[in-house]
């Protein structure tokens, strides 16, 4: 199917045309995924419009303040826009199998449900109630220090992030940055080439790799590196909700 008849269908109908299996190989190979052409200009543009809306956001998060580096990002507050709680829920199930084997491989014993919503009553009990799905503005000069999304004993370990802006048209540099350390060995780092409306999926702190002793553990970080001119705009969404 056609990047142009996938933009005319909803977000969850979009995610149903996903070849899954694909994903989870990019993920075991790479440390990450990218699903082309996820939104279309129209909703990334909306997205970027509505950083302005401070209604929309329970907090404002100014990066340098805090040492994550330079540029700053608003948390959603619910109810979601329609549209990230309709990517936040469509893409969870897919996503839940594949952080099941992946916790399967890494020898943890816990296993998410199919749905988003099961998911979710799990965190409320345990006092994590606040929303974590977030969009993110870097202007030039700005970028984002490696870290991990741990908010809480209960962590969906997969996150996604949808680029909004245009490479090369709103903005340069910035391009999208996973660490990966590994046991004895160097630190890996993987730059994620992404256009407007492409989104990556990437673990929050660790993933299972493959190693001639068996399955290990890779530790995982992820950041932006520096902007060199434009605005930047980028869409967070993590599935596990915060304390």
């Amino acid at each position: 199917m056609s990047r142009g008849a996938t933009l005319h269908m909803a977000p969850g109908d979009r995610l149903a045309a996903v070849d899954w299996r694909e994903i989870s190989g990019d993920l075991d190979a790479y440390g990450c995924a990218v699903i082309r052409g996820m939104l279309s200009g129209d909703e990334c543009s909306s997205l970027i419009r509505s950083y302005s809306d401070d209604a929309l956001f329970r907090s404002r998060v100014v990066m340098g303040r805090h040492g994550f580096g330079r540029g700053e990002y608003k948390y959603f507050a619910y109810p979601l826009p329609e549209v990230v709680a309709e990517l936040r829920a469509a893409m969870y199930p897919a996503l839940a199998e594949i952080a099941n084997r992946c916790n399967a491989a890494l020898r943890i014993d816990v296993r998410y449900p199919g749905e988003h919503e099961s998911f979710l009553k799990r965190c409320h009990r345990a006092g994590q109630t606040t929303p974590t799905p977030l969009l993110l503005q870097y202007g030039q000069g700005d970028y984002n220090c490696l870290h991990q999304d741990v908010y809480g004993e209960h962590i969906f370990p997969l996150q996604a992030a949808f680029l909004l802006s245009g490479p090369g048209r709103d903005f340069t540099g910035g391009e999208f940055v996973l660490t990966e350390q590994r046991p004895r060995m160097q630190s890996r780092a993987e730059v994620v080439p992404l256009d407007c409306g492409d989104a990556v999926i990437f673990p929050v702190r660790h993933r299972p790799a493959q190693g001639v002793r068996g399955t290990y553990r890779v530790n995982v970080r992820h950041g932006v590196s520096r902007l060199r001119s434009g605005h930047r705009h980028t869409l967070g969404i993590i599935f596990h909700d915060a304390r």
